[in-house]
């Protein structure tokens, strides 16, 4: 018996597909996933030889058994218990925000994309952009620190291209793990962060749950002895000074801590400057309450008109990067060091206690990173220009004036980067700088500050006043 059977394209075109999904899912994904591990594996071994920190097998753990640790971590559960108890909401719905709040925090590291495509992209956008120097380094206290202790290098926090510079220095050392905020939960950037090894931090949140899932994976992640990188200022400067810490992650991270454990815990102040922070207009439009704040279309125009304008001046053989970007790196604050001169274990205090040795602790923290901020030529120059508020200045008249500020930042213990050596061409160069912004005008020989740019000028004065002790704008 024969008979013919006719069966819609469209069913057909649908069999054929899964077909296709089926071959794939069977035969094909899984010698692709294989060869993607195979590679991994060997890119972390030839790393871990040459790397001065090593990368932790917690970076490497796949990233659905790290998220199944944190949701059923024993503490994260006691205060799904205690919310479920106080709101009167069932267990599921709280365990579910636990969920999707370890899936938005857990990374997905990837070594072969962080070193082989992430740290390449960060050293050709940095030296693209600017011109990168490492000012000071403590190579003596560096190279005390243990190849098995907790790192994490504390930044401030003047630019988001602060996570670009600093992964690229630090690349011939370590792979960091960033706290990144909540400006980069955007596609396809929160992706790339991801994989980069960046968690993401509301740091703004009020929720307890999302506080306690937050805490217990820095926990996680220190006791486990990843290198980490923190802006303990908790966002950009809008005025360019120095801002207080923030405590959250700090306290996450030394609650815990065992002084006589096997793993030290080690803080490494980071001090950035830039000669031109990307960001500075509009940093300072944040700060003026009357002004609108721009939309994301608007935001991107004006990024889009920046880009247009300097690869117009590239093609004409007129562009120049825009200026110095320094780093350094300061003395390495030991953790069981401290506590032992200090008669403390933070795991035995009381709430308040804790909070009172842990804001002692991050002011201290702070005050070493403010102590490594490099001072670069910019920052000379405009803090020169607001001390001469409104006089008009010959460059020999302005090379005087900066070098007694030089002498006094020394005497302060400043680290001031003198490019070439020479502090006659670090005062030019920011002088330069200056004037092709059109913040300086140059009349007759004669230079003087902009009246409707002296916040900007401030801006970059602040970055040094900590230093000084004293406003730039009123100094003698």
């Amino acid at each position: 018996m024969t008979g013919t059977i006719t069966i819609p394209i469209w069913l057909t075109i649908l069999v054929a597909a899964l077909a296709a999904l089926a071959l794939l899912d069977r035969l094909l994904l899984p010698s692709v996933r294989w060869y993607v591990r195979r590679r991994m594996s060997k890119v972390v071994e030839e790393l871990n030889v040459r790397l001065r920190l090593k990368i932790q097998p917690f970076k490497l753990t796949k990233r659905r058994v790290l998220i199944d640790r944190l949701v059923y971590d024993p503490e994260v559960l006691q205060a799904v218990d205690e919310q479920a108890r106080e709101v009167g909401k069932p267990r599921e719905v709280i365990m579910a925000k636990v969920t999707r709040y370890a899936r938005e925090i857990v990374p997905a590291f990837n070594a072969y994309f962080y070193f082989r495509m992430g740290c390449w992209l960060a050293r050709k956008t940095a030296q693209l952009l600017y011109r990168v120097r490492i000012g000071y380094t403590d190579d003596a206290g560096l190279s005390n620190v243990t190849e098995d202790s907790g790192v994490v290098f504390l930044i401030n926090h003047r630019s988001n291209m602060d996570y670009i510079l600093v992964s690229y220095l630090a690349a011939s050392r370590t792979a960091l793990s960033y706290a990144a905020g909540e400006w980069a939960r955007i596609w396809p950037l929160q992706t790339l962060i991801k994989a980069m090894g960046a968690y993401f931090v509301r740091r703004d949140s009020r929720d307890p749950i999302y506080r306690r899932v937050l805490e217990r994976y820095v926990h996680m992640a220190t006791e486990a002895g990843v290198v980490q990188a923190v802006f303990p200022e908790g966002g950009l400067s809008r005025d360019g000074l120095l801002r207080h810490p923030k405590l959250g992650l700090l306290g996450y991270m030394v609650k815990s801590f065992d002084p006589a454990g096997a793993r030290d815990l080690v803080f490494i102040p980071v001090g950035i400057n830039y000669d031109r922070v990307l960001e500075d207009r509009t940093l300072i439009l944040t700060m003026q309450p009357q002004v609108e704040p721009k939309s994301g279309w608007s935001a991107f125009v004006t990024t889009l008109k920046f880009i247009i304008h300097n690869a117009g001046l590239m093609l004409r053989r007129r562009w120049h990067r825009l200026g110095y970007a320094c780093v350094n790196f300061g003395t390495p604050v030991s953790m069981k060091e401290y506590m032992a001169r200090r008669g403390l274990d933070f795991r035995r205090l009381s709430r308040d206690e804790l909070f009172a040795e842990v804001e002692a602790l991050g002011h201290g923290l702070m005050e070493e990173v403010g102590n490594v901020i490099p001072v670069t030529p910019v920052s000379l120059v405009a803090t020169v220009f607001l001390r001469r508020n409104n006089e008009r200045l010959s460059e020999l008249e302005l090379k005087a004036e900066a070098h007694r500020l030089m002498r006094e930042l020394e005497t302060a213990g400043a680290h001031i980067y003198i490019p070439r050596a020479s502090q006659d061409y670090a005062i030019t160069v920011g002088l330069r700088m200056l004037t092709l912004r059109h913040l300086v005008d140059e009349t007759d020989g004669l230079f003087m500050a902009r009246s409707e740019e002296i916040q900007l000028l401030r801006y970059y004065a602040n970055s040094i006043a900590h230093i000084l002790h004293t406003d730039p704008a009123e100094a003698a």
